[in-house]
């Protein structure tokens, strides 16, 4: 299960916490941008919308000349566009808005009409002064204002301007020379903006709009348009369903992003907190039910697996300090007695005679011994349990050392012997020695050994002919110092420093089933580059 919790891919913390700030900081962004993106899309609606009402009057100009004699009659002395028209197959030219508010220029204010070099034409005049009836009109709804020009610039309709000359500004001398001209200008502002707009850029401009009116191929006048684009903040306001619908998003958006950071960070960080203080308080280490992350996955992982060995360690301390505790108390009771019963005898008038004083003698020295051959044992215990790791080695290679040191026992190696297995010469010998100790103690003569590979591990089955185990201590051979040989020196120690110099490698041991006395089956990882 840890195993494949480890597989399980998670987001790491780095990533999280990247992804997040990367999203902060481009939000504010990200809102200028289409903020500005929309402001423009406002000033390209306001020019889209210009086009269609210049082309619509440009029409409706065209028509009064064509039937106006004396305009048709004046038509032969106006000047040709610089632009053909419209070849015969491609009928429709349409016209696209162009201004931009961002990368576009912004002009100064429209300058001032000047005088004309000649008056206008009569006939121009009066459909002039038709068209500015119906542009008048029609402002009390677009909002745009109109001027209604001649071929030289003139105005012949557009109120105070009527009679003087706009022909100096750029986007009408472009429509002078037959092509559509348009301009952001700086507005003209009667009154101080609320502070909101300011936000806007948009708030202190103007578009102008320059439509030539062709009739016949000739230039007959201009449409000359403007109108203010809408603000953007008084748009939002009119779209204020759709911007709080925005807004509530941008909140849900926010609230996600806490939402992932309590439930990838928080909230296994104050379960990891939670656990650490119910295993202070004498609570058995749990894995937590969501992990989060990548790296808290491993935290918790490697907490609870640190906690399960103290928990363990915390156990065989316990156990081992009682075991032995008694397993001393014993032979330094034996001596205790018999050392006040040898000075008593001295006290006492009738003297002890020289047999018993020889025995109590012996039995403090076979104590003594005994208390010794404990305490190495105890060493090689701690040894065991603290070994120095490193190295390989193989079966082949201690096979020498064993047979020299138990010269008793006949050992038979079978199976892949060239086998590396993770641990070095020194403490293989440690291993096996034990176990063939243990093997002669109880009347064992032949010993076999077969090595194989399983899994990424080497499996060693150690099985020996001598009295073997009963299948009511069985269970007992790994507890420290369990022996049946205790009369003969045995201090139930060697099982238990082959189980910790296992464990310490990464490596098991257990008795298994045998039909003739006691087998023991090893597994330990082989060594890197080993194969299976």
């Amino acid at each position: 299960m840890a195993e494949a919790a480890r597989r399980k891919w998670r987001p790491s913390l780095a990533m999280i916490v990247f992804v997040v700030l990367a999203t902060v900081a481009a939000l504010p962004l990200i809102g200028l941008f289409f903020f500005r993106l929309y402001e423009n899309q406002l000033i390209r609606q306001t020019e889209s919308e210009l086009i269609a009402e210049t082309a619509m009057l440009a029409v409706m100009f065209k028509a009064e000349v064509e039937h106006s004699p004396q305009a048709r009659a004046r038509l032969k002395r106006l000047r040709r566009p610089s632009e053909p028209t419209p070849a015969q197959d491609e009928p429709f030219q349409p016209i696209e808005p162009k201004l931009d508010l961002a990368a576009g220029e912004i002009l100064g204010r429209r300058p001032e009409a000047i005088d004309a070099k000649a008056p206008p034409d009569r006939a121009l005049s009066e459909i002039g002064a038709r068209l500015e009836a119906i542009a008048l009109e029609a402002q009390t709804v677009t909002l745009a204002g109109f001027r209604f020009l001649d071929a030289d610039g003139t105005v012949i309709g557009g109120r105070e301007e009527v009679g003087r000359s706009l022909a100096q500004i750029d986007e009408v001398a472009t429509a002078l020379g037959g092509q559509y001209g348009s301009a952001l200008r700086l507005r003209v502002l009667t009154s101080e903006p609320p502070p909101l707009y300011s936000i806007s850029r948009g708030t202190g401009v103007r578009v102008f709009v320059a439509m030539p009116v062709i009739v016949d191929q000739a230039l007959a006048g201009v449409i000359y348009a403007s109108r203010t684009p809408n603000n953007v903040v008084k748009h939002l306001y009119g779209e204020r369903g759709k911007v709080a619908l925005a807004a509530a998003s941008v909140v849900a958006v926010t609230l996600l992003i806490g939402l992932l950071f309590w439930r990838t960070i928080a909230r296994p960080i104050r379960a990891l907190i939670g656990e650490t203080r119910r295993i202070g308080s004498g609570a058995k280490a749990e894995p937590l039910r969501q992990h989060g992350t990548r790296e808290i996955a491993m935290l918790s992982e490697s907490f609870v697996d640190m906690a399960g060995r103290l928990s363990e360690r915390s156990d065989y301390i316990r156990t081992f300090a009682a075991h032995v505790s008694h397993e001393l108390k014993s032979p330094l009771t034996s001596i205790q007695g018999a050392a006040e019963l040898l000075q008593d005898a001295d006290a006492s008038p009738e003297p002890m005679s020289e047999a018993e004083r020889r025995h109590f003698l012996r039995n403090i020295i076979d104590d003594t011994r005994r208390l010794t051959v404990l305490l190495d044992r105890l060493r090689e215990l701690a040894r065991a349990d603290n070994p120095q790791k490193g190295g390989d080695t193989t079966l082949r290679v201690i096979l020498p050392a064993l047979a020299a040191g138990f010269s008793a026992l006949e050992i038979t190696a079978e199976g892949d012997q060239d086998l590396a297995f993770a641990m070095s010469p020194e403490n293989a010998v440690i291993v096996f020695s034990h176990l063939l100790d243990n093997a002669a103690r109880h009347d064992g003569r032949h010993v076999r050994i077969l090595v194989a590979s399983e899994g990424g591990r080497a499996r060693i089955d150690i099985a020996d002919d001598g009295d073997g185990i009963s299948p009511a201590n069985q269970a007992k051979v790994f507890e420290p110092f369990f022996t049946t040989r205790r009369e003969s020196g045995g201090t139930g120690m060697g099982l238990g420093i082959v189980q910790s110099m296992l464990r310490s490698h990464g490596g098991t041991i257990r008795l298994i089933s045998s039909t003739q006395g006691t087998c023991f089956r090893i597994t330990i990882p082989l060594a890197p580059g080993s194969g299976a």
